[in-house]
């Protein structure tokens, strides 16, 4: 009978990022993710159309995009310019966002979507955590070691 232990040394690790590689890396992961998430979706037959005031409006591609890459280069990007002064928004910036991309899939589950569109669109909020926590670590990896 054999026993393994994981070490600190062979477990994975989140590499060091610069900040153009730890910002636009994530923007551009979190963008195909929810590209691919997007299309799962539309395959089980989501329209992605919501009623607001009387009028039906679709959110994908389009809105995909644009939710996606607007908030994660405002609030990773002030997170990034912040780490030259202080290497703790870093942690703080990933507690933040994700907090705020798993609290804002109320307001899809609120909305009229169909079944397909809903689940789709609320997996796209998450997938939003991992790229904000790998960037701000590896990017926290590389302010602190150098």
């Amino acid at each position: 009978m054999s026993t393994t232990t994981t070490t600190a040394e062979s477990a994975a690790r989140i590499p060091a990022l610069n900040r153009p590689l730890a910002l636009f890396g994530a923007v551009g992961a979190a963008l195909l993710a929810n590209l691919v998430v997007w299309l799962i979706g539309a395959a089980a037959g989501g329209t992605f159309e919501m009623t607001d005031a009387g009028q039906v409006k679709s959110v994908a591609p389009g809105g995909i995009v644009m939710m996606t890459v607007v908030p994660m280069l405002i609030g990773l990007g002030a997170a990034v310019l912040l780490s030259y002064k202080w290497v703790g928004v870093l942690r703080l910036a990933a507690v933040i966002g994700s907090v705020l991309a798993v609290a804002t899939i109320a307001m899809t589950v609120s909305a009229d979507f169909d079944t397909a569109s809903t689940i789709a669109l609320s997996i796209t909020h998450l997938t939003l955590v991992p790229a904000l926590v790998i960037a701000t670590e590896g990017l926290r990896r590389k302010l602190l070691e150098g």
